[in-house]
C-alpha cells in the first residue's frame, strides 16, 4: 500500500497525559488538542484538577502507587508517547505508615527496588518511573513540544523594573538557585539584603515563599526561581501562574526573577496583570546575562 494513502487511513494513536496538580495539564491537553491530537490522561487521585476531564478526549482516574495500571491503561488505549504534566506531591513519601497509605502495585514496588533505591530526589523517582513504563515501551516527551509558547521570553514582564538592591538580590539568589538545582534540592530561593530566607525543598515554592514570609517581616524580599543546570525538560520545568502572584503578595515578596526560555508561565497575561496591580516586579532573565552580570 502507497506510505501516503497508509497513513491517511491508519487511526492516529492518542497521546498520553500523566497529570498532577495546577494548572500545567489542562494548558496542554488544550493546546494538544488544537493542534489535532487526542489526548487520552490518567489523572492522579488527590492531585489532578477534576475539570481537567473536560479538556482531554479521554479520561480516568489512578492512585499514585499504581504504575501498573498506568501502563495497562495507557496500552489498551494505543498510546506510545506520555507527556508529564503538573505537580506531583513529595510530602506523601515522609507521611508515617508509607507503604499502608499508598499500597503500591507490583509494578511500583518494582521501579521502587530497580531504579529508586539511592535518593529521593526528584529527578531520581521521576526518571524511575519512566524506565518502568519503558519496559512496556511507552515513551516520555516533553509537553513543551506540544504548547511552546507558555515559556516564558527574556525581559521585563512588568511595568516595574527591579532597583539596584533588587538586583544585587537576584545575582546572589541566582548563584545559590543554581546550586541548588545542580543538587536536585529545590528550584527557588527567597532572599533578603543578599541573606537567604528560604530554599525550596519537599514543600514546593508556594510553602517556600510564605515561610520566607513568615521569618521577613518587613517583607520586600525577592524569589529567585531557575530550571536545574541539568534540566530534564519532560518533567519538573519551573513553572508560576496566578497562585504563585497571591501568594507572593500575600508573604510580602516584591520581585520575581525567573529563567527565560526555561519556565512556564501559566495564564500569562492575568499573571501579568495582576503582578501589576499587587506592585510586584517579574523579570526573566537568561544563564548568560546572569554570568556576566555576577562576574562584573
Amino acid at each position: 500500500m502507497d506510505e501516503t494513502l497508509q497513513s491517511a487511513t491508519t487511526p492516529q494513536r492518542p497521546l498520553g497525559l500523566l497529570a498532577g496538580s495546577g494548572r500545567f495539564p489542562i494548558a496542554f491537553a488544550q493546546a494538544a488538542r488544537r493542534q489535532g491530537q487526542r489526548v487520552f490522561c490518567i489523572g492522579i487521585e488527590g492531585m489532578a484538577s477534576d475539570e481537567l476531564a473536560e479538556h482531554c478526549d479521554e479520561f480516568v482516574w489512578s492512585r499514585l502507587a499504581r504504575l501498573g495500571r498506568g501502563i495497562r491503561l495507557f496500552r489498551r488505549a494505543g498510546v506510545r508517547k506520555i507527556v508529564m504534566a503538573g505537580k506531583i506531591e513529595k510530602t506523601v513519601l515522609v507521611r508515617p505508615y508509607l507503604f499502608w497509605r499508598v499500597l503500591p502495585d507490583w509494578r511500583t514496588v518494582h521501579m521502587w527496588l530497580s531504579y529508586a533505591t539511592r535518593d529521593k530526589k526528584d529527578d531520581t523517582l521521576l526518571l524511575a518511573v519512566i524506565r518502568e513504563f519503558e519496559r512496556d515501551q511507552l515513551s516520555f516527551d516533553s509537553a513543551l513540544n506540544y504548547c511552546s509558547e507558555l515559556l516564558v521570553k527574556h525581559g521585563f514582564l512588568t511595568r516595574r523594573k527591579p532597583s539596584p538592591a533588587h538586583w544585587k538580590d537576584i545575582n546572589f539568589g541566582w548563584e545559590l538557585a543554581k546550586e541548588m538545582g545542580r543538587l536536585d534540592v529545590g528550584q527557588s530561593v527567597m532572599v533578603k539584603d543578599t541573606a537567604v530566607l528560604a530554599v525550596e525543598a519537599i514543600e514546593g515554592t508556594d510553602e517556600c515563599i510564605r515561610r520566607a514570609g513568615e521569618l521577613c517581616r518587613k517583607g520586600a524580599f525577592t524569589v529567585v526561581k531557575v530550571a536545574k543546570p541539568q534540566q530534564d525538560m519532560r518533567f519538573d520545568v519551573p513553572t508560576i501562574g496566578m497562585q504563585t502572584i497571591h501568594t507572593m503578595h500575600e508573604a510580602g515578596a516584591k520581585v520575581l526573577a525567573i529563567e527565560s526560555e526555561k519556565t512556564i508561565v501559566l495564564d500569562r497575561e492575568d499573571v501579568l496583570r495582576l503582578a501589576d496591580q499587587y506592585g510586584i516586579t517579574i523579570v526573566a532573565i537568561n544563564a548568560q546575562e546572569m554570568e556576566l552580570r555576577i562576574s562584573a
